[in-house]
């Protein structure tokens, strides 16, 4: 079978949560799988990164520090933006076609085989099979530690079958209601699902009901709480404890901070003040590893956040002619805590500039609000539908924007949109396309960027695969 194939087939399992009933989360059937590949996630050490906002950025750049120290490290992560294989990366470097399809074939098999003897009800689903596929390329060639980001909740997500060495939780806000509760509390809930007994759990204060029940779960588990608190600088010098952050740089977030008694310069591509508390994450993680094997000196740390890719969250793109000579920011703000974060992002770094936003999101999304929260900075918006069967259509997002008192303009696709969004735009504007991780993967697919082992480059434009399914 080759590549294309394999993907397509994966792709044919269908959309994760859609027409799935609810007995379909059962972490029994991902276990049958592993224990019939002899459990392949017990191959190597790993952490649990859950969370609705920042755990990609946290694991990433966890997995960054991790790879500088000399540690075999594996990094998976979802959805991607424009391959398959940027789900699955061993030292920063995406799993290749010709692997991502040996494993594929392995892992199949054997879920052939457990359906005809009777060991599962029924095919394992596309995130299921990529997380098994993920934990099997990983055993097979030697990784130490990996960074397993969540997909979705905690407590029934396919990764959580793991026994991890330390549980990490990121900022918890409303998304995904329909399935994990409507509440910050019920969420938290499920988000809490991935501590362990006597486990370590690495987190930062939040909202006072995910405070609460990750509170009240570590204490249920006898389990180690670390606060990341101490190495989130401060965002006001009135609120000085350590260290006072520079100026934030366009396009990077640089400031000193003190890391176990050294001063490290923090130089992060990661940008917007909510990037501070995922790099706090990751750096108190990073020393809590030092007791299971794996140290990380405040260089490596240093060296690692300034090495750390992780493209499309306020990834800034220079003036060029795929960009229609503009600055272009790309960002998947997909909920309106992610939507807040990008306001204030675009506050610091383009104070003075008003935006032109390109907008599509999945209808079940908060779209009202989270228009409400952007589209009011913008000179003009224009909405767009993505090629995907959840994606809201134009008049769907008009309708939902119609109190935010934008200008708004409506273009089929994306590369229209991008066509249009050049013409509003100034010369001296900044266009910013958001709302949709698909949006964003499809718009990079447009301008020509391109993923290579482990870096997105604009050199060349070669098409990139249809992304059909959202995960």
């Amino acid at each position: 079978m080759s590549y294309q194939d394999t993907v397509e087939q994966l792709y044919a399992l269908g959309h994760e949560l859609a027409s799935t009933p609810s007995h379909k989360f059962d972490l029994a059937y991902v276990r049958e799988m592993l224990d019939a590949l002899d459990h392949p996630e017990r191959c190597f050490a790993n952490v649990l990164v859950a969370g609705t906002n920042g755990k990609g950025s946290t694991a990433a750049t966890l997995s960054s520090m991790l790879r500088v120290a000399g540690h075999k490290t594996g990094l998976y992560s979802s959805p991607h933006l424009l391959r398959i294989n940027e789900r699955i990366r061993v030292n920063a470097e995406m799993i290749s076609d010709a692997e991502f399809g040996a494993i594929h074939e392995r892992v199949e098999r054997t879920a052939q085989q457990l359906l005809h003897s009777g060991r599962i009800p029924w095919h394992p689903s596309f995130f299921e099979m990529l997380t098994v596929m993920a934990f099997e390329y990983f055993a097979s060639i030697g990784v130490e530690i990996a960074v397993l980001e969540v997909g979705m909740g905690g407590r029934l997500d396919a990764t959580n079958v793991v026994q991890p060495v330390i549980s990490v939780i990121a900022d918890i806000s409303l998304d995904h209601q329909k399935y994990l509760g409507d509440t910050i509390a019920e969420i938290a809930g499920e988000k809490a699902g991935i501590i362990r007994d006597k486990g370590v759990v690495v987190t930062l204060p939040q909202h006072p009901q995910a405070n609460d029940v990750i509170g009240q779960s570590i204490l249920d588990h006898d389990a180690r709480g670390i606060s990341a608190a101490k190495y989130v600088p401060p965002v006001s010098p009135g609120a000085a404890v350590y260290m006072e952050p520079v100026a934030q740089a366009r396009g990077r977030n640089r400031y000193p901070l003190a890391v176990t008694g050294e001063e490290i310069m923090v130089d992060s591509p990661l940008v917007g003040r909510h990037q501070l508390r995922n790099i706090a994450l990751a750096i108190a993680t990073a020393e809590e590893l030092a007791q299971f094997g794996f140290p990380v000196t405040p260089k490596q740390i240093e060296r690692g956040i300034r090495e750390t890719h992780w493209p499309g969250r306020f990834q800034l793109l220079a003036p060029s002619s795929a960009t229609g000579q503009r600055e272009m920011v790309l960002d998947v703000a997909h909920n309106p805590a992610g939507a807040w974060a990008l306001r204030s992002a675009l506050s610091d770094n383009f104070p003075e500039r008003e935006p032109t936003i390109i907008f599509a999101a999945m209808r079940d999304k908060a779209i009202q609000e989270i228009a409400e929260i952007l589209f009011p900075i913008a000179g003009q918006v224009v909405l767009t539908q993505v090629n995907n069967p959840r994606s809201a259509t134009t008049s769907e997002l008009r309708q939902a924007a119609s109190r935010t008192g934008a200008v708004l303009h409506e273009e089929a696709n994306v590369g229209t949109a991008l066509e249009r969004a050049r013409e509003l735009s100034r010369s001296d504007g900044v266009i910013v396309v958001t709302g949709s991780i698909f949006l964003v993967g499809e718009a990079m697919n447009e301008i020509g960027v391109q993923a290579q082992g482990g870096v997105f480059t604009t050199e060349g434009t070669e098409s990139t695969e249809n992304r059909k399914l959202p995960s």
